[in-house]
């Protein structure tokens, strides 16, 4: 591997572990220098940390790449033409919400619970602070394709077939949501978007994909949380309604 993925590798690290020392920092800062009340920074603290970690890691990260020659054995062959990155970039945002789909029903037969935690809880801090957002729908799976696609899967790839590239490195990137149970859904989004990346060998196009992908689901879950849930209420009527015509 080469040394300047090792320093993405590490500075990606370091951020997940970051919030052990910035978030008492922050909740100190926010109440004995700013003077705000201990419940409105503590629940403001975690969404700005977020903001504030992920900002500083994707500028760190992006300065590496600028200055590093940090292509894959992937990336040094021949990549596929604007025209046709372009298409599957589109239609890797299809594939991807098709594996998920899939994925579910597989987790769902096999007795597992529906619903992520990880998700309801970026969700939570997004309510409280919006900006947050942004790291959800476009910094994070930046960074996610960067480290878990580029580099991991990347490496892996010149050692190994697609599929143990892929299944190794899809793996631990579902371990790295914290969320072991839903190992077979995570693992899916990482071999569509592994998948992408060696038909294009472009990594735009997963990132693409996965920021489209991050950015629906944080839409709907959010902003049109309220909507949603009256459009399913309402189906739910009318199939009890039409249920009900047929007993």
């Amino acid at each position: 591997m080469k040394k300047h993925f090792g320093y993405i590798l590490i500075t990606y690290i370091v951020m997940q572990l970051s919030s052990v020392v910035g978030i008492p920092l922050l909740f100190k800062i926010g109440v004995d220098v700013l003077g705000q009340p201990e419940d409105t920074v503590r629940n403001l603290v975690p969404g700005y940390w977020l903001v504030i970690s992920f900002t500083l890691t994707l500028l760190v990260v992006w300065g590496i790449l600028r200055k590093s020659d940090t292509s894959t054995g992937l990336e040094r062959t021949a990549p596929m033409n604007a025209g046709g990155s372009i298409v599957w970039a589109v239609v890797g945002i299809f594939m991807a919400f098709i594996a998920q789909s899939v994925a579910i029903q597989v987790e769902y037969a096999l007795g597992i619970e529906m619903g992520s935690e990880n998700t309801q809880m970026i969700i939570s801090i997004i309510e409280k602070v919006p900006l947050s957002m942004m790291v959800a729908a476009i910094i994070g799976p930046i960074l996610e394709e960067i480290v878990f696609r580029k580099i991991i899967f990347g490496v892996l790839y010149e050692k190994m077939n697609f599929f143990f590239a892929a299944l190794i490195s899809s793996v631990i990137f579902a371990l790295a949501h914290f969320e072991p149970v839903h190992v077979i859904l995570y693992s899916a989004m990482g071999f569509t978007f592994a998948f992408l990346y060696v038909k294009t060998k472009r990594i735009l196009v997963p990132i693409f994909a996965h920021v489209a992908m991050n950015t629906t689901v944080v839409l709907m879950q959010s902003i049109y949380k309220d909507e949603i849930e009256k459009m399913i209420n309402e189906a739910e009527q009318i199939q009890g309604f039409i249920g009900g015509l047929f007993l």
